[in-house]
């Protein structure tokens, strides 16, 4: 696999009738992570951690900061903040496929220097099971 420009890199929200991207954003960024549930007990061989396969939580967090555009995505992601909604979102992962399912907005900030233009940052925790289709 060659190199990815990171601009393809690209989160979707459902707005009703299909996907749209969300306009301005300069940075995207999606992570998973796995609980672990440990089960070590005093008969644990050599007193080494052992864990029990498929018992921990999994969740994605997805976050991006760009520009603010005041654009129908942006309009749709202030709502679903302050209106606590889930939505179905989608990030769009170049020569890979695409990770879809319910995230909720956590965390929704604007900031804006006097000389420069007005910013955002998103935060979005996974809120049900996702999917993955390759390409």
């Amino acid at each position: 696999m060659v190199a990815q420009k990171g601009k393809d890199l690209l989160l979707k929200v459902h707005d009703g009738s299909g996907y749209a991207t969300v306009a301005g954003l300069r940075s995207k960024k999606l992570a998973f992570n796995a609980e672990t549930v440990d089960v070590t007990d005093a008969e644990s061989a050599g007193r080494w951690r052992e864990l029990l396969g498929g018992a921990g939580v999994q969740r994605a967090s997805l976050s991006g900061s760009g520009l603010f555009k005041d654009q129908t995505s942006d309009a749709l992601v202030r709502a679903a903040f302050f209106d606590g909604t889930i939505l179905a979102w989608q990030v769009v992962i170049p020569d890979f496929g695409t990770v879809s399912g319910p995230f909720q907005i956590t965390a929704l900030e604007y900031a804006g220097a006097h000389d420069g233009e007005l910013t955002f940052d998103l935060a979005l925790e996974s809120a049900g099971p996702l999917a993955f289709g390759a390409f």
